[in-house]
């Protein structure tokens, strides 16, 4: 895998005829987000798929260059042969082939670069680009980045993104009158669809929705079911269509939002880097009622808590029911919302408008006053979570953070794009499980609705 700070390069080519109209696509990405960085598409006239695979690996390493020349970079292609040759395993036969390998080699050094097969299945992003560049030219046009259905998402969800918040932060069916009127409008949606982005994302302000676009709660259950919601992540299968083979015992993560603090119903922005509340009244109770929970299931075997106090308390409370100690464990910390800390969704548009836009549309912005971006913030829990997998191989772990962290977790389990962020509604004290199997793959299983914990 490229180092802290590179990209992955996904490149394809195709040519219909063989040789025939051919094109080729190739994607940068942000490895630890699976963030779309570039995309480049083009059709080359007839040729065969080789050529057209080689000219998708060119572009691919230039726009990788353009970014960050001194970058690492992971290329991932369906193609064995351009792999195999361009990692020194192959020779190269073919006249056309040698100066289109000479030419990628020379784009970044070679100790910059690595090469790695996927299945055609894993390349989909790069063979749709080299499709559309093929389309385009059969109808006598070049592609443009419009032609991207990839762009026409990020189109949707900037056009979302404009709509004014209609409530406070968290207020679901505010947030959701927001899109409903934007879709009345005009403003629809292409592909995976797009969020409202008004109404705030943070640990308090959000009160869990950043959209106001929330994932269903589950019914109102008894603490029991909250348990059983937390252990449940373990009995399922390891794919999320059919049945795999039999990878183990999973590492089960049973992700856990503080209790309640005073900024929880004020919905302001309490992250790392502010006052550092304690649990209020409510908290506690909700901290005790989900200790219980987890007692009656008895699964968790190790509890791990984020440094800051309203998660410290909360995981001593679920570790005293269970004769447990708590570990901390700094990566589990919520994002620094720098200036913006203790303020309402609100006053942070008033005070900061052009930042706070900025944030909403870019994972890669960072709140005002030297903040984490959510890119950071990925890069940050993906390293804890791999830690904490290879340490606790096999078992249930219980981890007390906040609501970045848990909703990044859920995130990247699902495979879900960065936008994924806005769309889900986080309660304090509410309950998530993930199952990390052998094989790479993982298994969410959500309960959301804590209103019996209160």
């Amino acid at each position: 895998m490229p180092k802290p700070g590179g990209f992955v390069v996904e490149a394809d080519g195709g040519s219909r005829g063989n040789p025939g109209p051919a094109g080729y696509g190739a994607v940068v990405l942000d490895p630890a987000t699976g963030e779309t960085l570039a995309e480049r598409a083009e059709y080359i006239g007839v040729a065969t798929n080789n050529v057209a695979e080689y000219k998708g690996l060119i572009a691919g390493l230039k726009a990788a260059r353009e970014l960050a020349p001194d970058a690492q970079v992971l290329v991932r292609m369906d193609s064995k042969l351009v792999v195999e040759q361009m990692s020194g395993r192959w020779k190269i036969k073919h006249p056309d082939m040698k100066p289109l390998a000479a030419e990628a080699a020379k784009i970044l050094p070679r100790a910059q670069v690595t090469y790695e097969w996927i299945p055609r299945e894993k390349n989909k992003h790069a063979d749709r680009l080299a499709n559309e560049a093929m389309d385009a030219g059969k109808r006598g046009k070049q592609w443009e980045p419009s032609d991207s259905t990839a762009a026409l998402d990020a189109s949707a969800a900037r056009a979302l993104s404009a709509v004014p918040p209609s409530g406070p932060p968290g207020d679901a069916a505010a947030g959701a009158a927001a899109v409903r009127a934007a879709l009345a409008a005009g403003g629809g949606t292409s592909g995976r669809g797009a969020a409202s982005r008004g109404a705030g994302f943070s640990d308090e302000a959000s009160g869990g929705a950043a959209s106001g676009v929330a994932a269903e709660p589950a019914p109102a259950a008894a603490a029991a079911g909250a348990a059983e919601a937390a252990g449940a992540a373990a009995d399922a299968p390891s794919r999320g269509q059919g049945w795999g083979p039999d990878m183990g015992a999973p590492a089960t993560f049973v992700l856990l939002r503080h209790g309640e603090t005073a900024l929880t119903p004020q919905k302001r922005f309490s992250g790392s880097g502010g006052s550092d509340p304690e649990l209020s009244p409510a908290g506690r109770r909700q901290a005790a009622a989900v200790a219980g929970a987890l007692a009656a299931r008895g699964t968790v075997q190790t509890v791990i808590s984020s440094p800051l106090r309203r998660c410290r308390e909360t995981a001593q409370a679920v570790a005293d029911r269970l004769g447990l100690t708590v570990t901390v464990e700094d990566g589990l910390r919520e994002v620094d919302f720098g200036a913006w800390e203790g303020l309402t969704f609100a006053e942070v548009q008033e005070r900061f408008p052009d930042d706070l836009q900025a944030w909403l549309d870019s994972p890669r912005a960072a709140p005002t006053g030297g903040g984490e971006s959510f890119t950071a913030a990925t890069r940050r829990i993906s390293a804890t979570r791999d830690r904490l997998l290879a340490a606790h191989a096999g078992r249930t772990v219980l981890l007390v953070t906040h609501v970045t962290p848990v909703k990044i977790l859920v995130r990247l389990a699902l495979g879900a794009p960065p936008e994924a962020l806005f769309r889900m509604e986080l309660s304090a004290a509410s309950l998530s499980a993930v199952a990390y199997y052998a094989d790479g793959n993982a298994s969410v299983r959500l309960l959301n609705d804590t209103s019996h914990l209160r």
